[in-house]
């Protein structure tokens, strides 16, 4: 199994920074993908930011130029770094891992509120 050890959320005023970080541990052979999806209360989960073992960063529409996903392939673990944060940036957060040929495994997801 795959365990995603999830940290760094909290509440931050609006115009704020946050960094989260993620930790995949246990079963880990060949990471294709690490990311984030993010869900507001009512809403469905969303993707926020990705990138793949080669690089490749993709972010939605809503995050492009506030957040940054970085990646420590030696050690597992994947990083956004929040800023300009957004009330509407409210959410629980969740970190994946998609391995080849394993599917996706999920943190348990850590809270994130901008409120002043």
């Amino acid at each position: 199994q795959v365990q995603l050890v999830e940290s760094g959320g909290g509440l931050v005023r609006p115009g704020g920074s946050l960094r989260l970080s993620c930790a995949a541990s246990g079963s880990i052979f060949s990471i294709h993908s690490m990311g984030w999806y993010r869900q507001a209360p009512g809403k469905q989960r969303d993707v926020v930011a990705a990138i793949t073992s080669g690089g490749s960063i993709s972010y939605a529409d809503s995050v492009k130029g506030r957040f940054t996903i970085s990646r420590d392939n030696a050690k597992n673990t994947v990083y956004l770094q929040m800023s300009s944060l957004k009330p509407e940036d409210t959410a629980v957060y969740y970190c994946y891992v998609d391995q080849y040929g394993l599917g996706r495994a999920w943190g348990q997801g850590t809270q994130v509120t901008v409120s002043s």
